[in-house]
């Protein structure tokens, strides 16, 4: 009889496409789960995976079963969250998703209310670019994650808790001191520095200034919003900083200045997603409540 257990390895191999690295994902030894994947095969009569000592590939027949797999797992995992349903809230351990543009200036904003409501919680974070997060949501790898809208999450649900504006950030010695909102129209665009292609918030802020079809210098191609703000206080450009980021990124640096962009708003939407059928849906809206609270708190003065 096929096992949960062997499923559970082949997904493991699916995702890794490497059985040593898979069996150390699933705390066994490589002979163990390789037996595990090779009975399994046998049961089904089919080959799963082609293997040699360079790589491992998924067959044609090994999808249609993976895919499968995936479903049941899901469909245990949920089974199992059913029977802890009436428990206290956050009893049981999350792992949540959150993109680089959001976390670290999100996180340190709620988790302490998180940490004194909900002592033993046990939270995971995990972070990474939305494509990733939202196939992760929809695969039951992740509990949910957060995600800055509007982004594809087609089959998927959203619980927004904030919104925002961005606020354009240059050294104080480019910035009238009497300027205080900027519309897309005023702004140099030569000089204005984005995030590398694969960032939200760049599309987010290049919408918002209907600058969709701009072509960034790759002098100034960047994965951090650290380091963007790092190069305006070099004086190399002016940048875009979400309203939640103001706090790290802009105030502790005397040298900038941000003004708000005068555009029709909000620039983006911050929300929580999860799969239609996430069993845990009433601490997501907890975590949402507490979260927008929070925000009010410590974004708004």
């Amino acid at each position: 009889m096929i096992s949960l257990k062997q499923l559970h390895y082949a997904l493991a191999v699916e995702k890794t496409l490497h059985f040593k690295k898979a069996a150390e994902a699933c705390n066994v030894s490589q002979s163990a789960l390789s037996t595990a994947i090779t009975e399994l095969e046998k049961q089904l009569g089919m080959t799963i995976f082609e293997r040699n000592n360079k790589k491992v590939l998924v067959t044609d027949e090994g999808q249609v079963i993976l895919s499968k797999a995936k479903r049941v797992k899901l469909e245990v995992d949920e089974l199992l969250q059913l029977a802890s349903a009436d428990q206290q809230p956050f009893s049981n351990a999350m792992t949540i998703g959150v993109i680089p543009t959001i976390g670290p200036y999100l996180l340190p904003k709620v988790l302490p209310e998180m940490r004194k409501n909900y002592p033993a919680f046990k939270l995971k974070i995990l972070e990474e670019q939305s494509h990733i997060l939202v196939d992760m949501v929809r695969n039951g790898d992740i509990d949910a994650a957060i995600l800055a809208l509007p982004f594809s999450i087609d089959g998927l649900m959203s619980f927004e808790f904030w919104q925002e504006d961005f606020y354009w950030v240059s050294h104080k010695d480019e910035c009238p001191s009497q300027l205080q909102e900027i519309t897309s129209e005023e702004l140099e665009v030569e000089k204005l520095m984005l995030l590398k292609d694969g960032h939200c918030l760049k599309d987010h802020a290049l919408a918002a200034c209907s600058l969709q079809n701009k072509k960034q210098d790759s002098d100034f191609d960047s994965a951090s919003l650290h380091t963007l703000i790092q190069m305006v206080a070099g004086k190399l450009g002016t940048t875009l900083v979400p309203q939640m980021a103001l706090d790290q990124l802009i105030y502790s640096e005397s040298e900038l200045r941000a003004v708000h962009l005068n555009e029709p708003g909000p620039h983006r939407t911050i929300a929580l997603i999860i799969r239609p059928n996430y069993i845990r849906t009433n601490e997501i809206t907890l975590l949402k409540e507490i979260f927008h609270k929070e925000l009010i708190k410590k974004c708004i003065e």
